[in-house]
């Protein structure tokens, strides 16, 4: 009983220190394309005035790309009709008395810009993993801590956790050894710090050496943020401030609460101050430090049309398979490559050219029939065959491919596109009957299907091992929107939408389920606007999130 009095003294605090901004969508008030909307947002107490863009990721309309201005540093405006961009917000930190950007900026095959990767205070050298908001050519997003060892996009290595400074204890140097190569980056941009992690404010300010920068932690000020939902929508949002009674701007730990509230999953902050600003076509929206004066910048990231950076089309069924992987048979003399660049956490193994004796077939146990995307990961050098045989087992029979393994290395390469029975007949074999004299190599395969109709196994970057109330996408919604939570364990379950004075709006589950993912669909189309909580009792696992249907 005492449990249950505590959950409720918990949930009842929550509902009585909820401040909610006061949304309204003004996507109409401005040429967006399908798959682009904006909100304003306004709060009484503190005085507050925030806009964002919120950006489907999965449509095939639009994409995000980041810039470095060619000039060196200039106003939003003129940044976003330079490129003709829809619209985007500046980007990451730099030197204000130079042209040189702090932040990391990745577009296609180019790395214009690094992340800071050390900094001093009061003495001490401090090393760096700061954060990086990027995404692959199958639109997946994630923020990370990164570090570089090159001059590459091919020498970012990622991290779980960032670098573990505390002020006045420096930590040890980044190492390769216990990070990830981010060979997937199409593109990105830097800044930092990050504030959400796993759907839950993680602000990394300590460990990403903020203090004595500027940066304050708890202060209100302007601010950029960008971060992404479970369903692929970028939110792209800045904060006015230092505006006595008009906006007093947001700390960072409002900020990321902000951005859990529209459904992040992952957040980072980006430059703010007199720098937050964003716009559309020839439009600036906001009024950095109350007026309409736009300091240069060097670094934007901005909401183009798709053709502006080669993403491929929505992906409904994303599957990798490496060599290490139980749906992987090895048979014959096969050896570890001490070639970099491998996919996945195992090198790539390679095998001389023979009799087609040594085999590497991957079993691609798909879901069910249909047409998917083909690709092939190898580590390329000049000893490779440039005939290297791969056999695609299919609904029609099958096919042989002869690639050249000497170029076009540390990449997803397109092999083609065939009908899958969706039984286990469906596979791909690497021979070793190659060009006398040279090496075939194996590593990864991925497969992929816009087919909407298929299961997407994309691995879930969020999914917590866990018992886990997600947030509720979309958010704000008109008037449906989906409720996911995940059971560690068979559990009792109650799932309700309460008003914030605690009155119960919709009883969605109230029995006990198995283990796994659920998900919930609640209409509001008979609510008012405004803001609504849900929690979830799954045994002694109780969380609450905020919605916000907006008409």
């Amino acid at each position: 009983m005492l449990k249950r009095i505590n959950v409720l003294i918990f949930f009842l605090s929550l509902i009585l220190s909820a401040q909610p901004i006061n949304w309204s969508d003004i996507t109409q008030q401005y040429a967006l394309p399908t798959g682009v909307k904006l909100f304003a947002g306004t709060r009484e107490n503190p005085k507050l005035k925030v806009w964002y863009f919120d950006v489907d990721f999965n449509s095939p309309n639009v994409a995000i790309k980041p810039y470095l201005t060619p000039i060196g540093k200039e106003g939003l405006i003129p940044f976003i009709q330079r490129f003709s961009a829809i619209g985007g917000i500046n980007g990451g930190f730099f030197d204000p008395a130079g042209n040189t950007s702090y932040s990391a900026l990745v577009t296609p095959g180019v790395l214009h810009a690094k992340n800071i990767q050390s900094v001093v205070r009061e003495g001490k050298t401090y090393l760096l993993t700061r954060s990086f908001f990027g995404f692959n050519d199958t639109r997946e997003v994630t923020i990370d801590w990164i570090y570089h060892f090159g001059n590459r996009p091919v020498d970012i290595y990622r991290y779980n956790a960032p670098t573990q400074n505390a002020q006045g204890t420096p930590a040890p140097s980044p190492s390769p050894t216990t990070g990830k190569p981010y060979f997937e980056l199409l593109a990105g941009i830097g800044g930092g710090p990050t504030l959400v992690k796993n759907s839950q404010v993680n602000i990394t300010y300590t460990e990403e050496v903020f203090w004595g920068s500027g940066v304050g932690l708890a202060n209100g000020d302007p601010r950029t943020a960008v971060g992404f939902t479970s369903g692929n929508h970028i939110i792209m949002l800045v904060a006015d401030g230092r505006q006595p009674g008009i906006s007093e701007g947001l700390s960072l730990t409002e900020l990321a609460q902000v951005m859990v509230s529209l459904g992040c999953v992952e957040a980072m902050n980006l430059d703010g101050g007199g720098s937050s600003q964003l716009g559309v076509g020839n439009s600036l929206i906001n009024k950095p430090e109350g007026g309409t004066y736009q300091r240069p910048i060097p670094t934007m990231l901005a909401i183009v049309k798709s053709d502006s950076i080669p993403l491929l089309p929505p992906v409904f069924y994303n599957k990798k398979i490496d060599t290490e992987e139980s749906g992987c048979t090895v048979t014959g003399n096969w050896q570890n490559s001490n070639i970099s660049g491998f996919w996945g956490s195992s090198p790539a193994i390679y095998s001389n050219s023979g009799d087609g004796s040594a085999t590497v077939t991957y079993q691609l146990n798909l879901p069910k029939m249909g047409t998917y995307d083909i690709f092939a990961w190898w580590t390329a050098a000049s000893n490779r065959a440039s005939n290297t045989p791969f056999y695609v087992y299919h609904k029609n029979g099958a096919d042989t491919l002869r690639l050249n393994q000497s170029i076009n290395g540390t990449m997803w390469n397109k092999i083609g596109t065939f009908v899958f029975n969706g039984t286990e007949m469906d596979k791909i074999v690497v021979s070793n009957f190659a060009e006398t004299g040279k090496v075939v190599i194996a590593d990864g395969i991925r497969i992929l299907s816009g087919d909407s109709t298929l299961t997407d196994i994309k691995p879930d970057l969020f999914q917590s091992r866990s018992f886990r109330l997600h947030q509720n996408y979309p958010n704000p919604f008109n008037p449906n929107s989906v409720i996911r939570y995940n059971l560690l364990a068979k559990s009792k379950v109650n799932l309700g939408v309460y008003d914030l004075l605690g009155r119960e709006i919709a009883k969605l589950v109230n029995e006990e389920q198995e283990a796994g993912e659920y998900e919930e669909i609640f209409d509001g189309s008979k609510l008012s606007s405004g803001v609504y909580l849900c929690r979830i009792i799954a045994g002694d696992f109780v969380n609450t999130i905020k919605m916000m249907l907006v008409k």
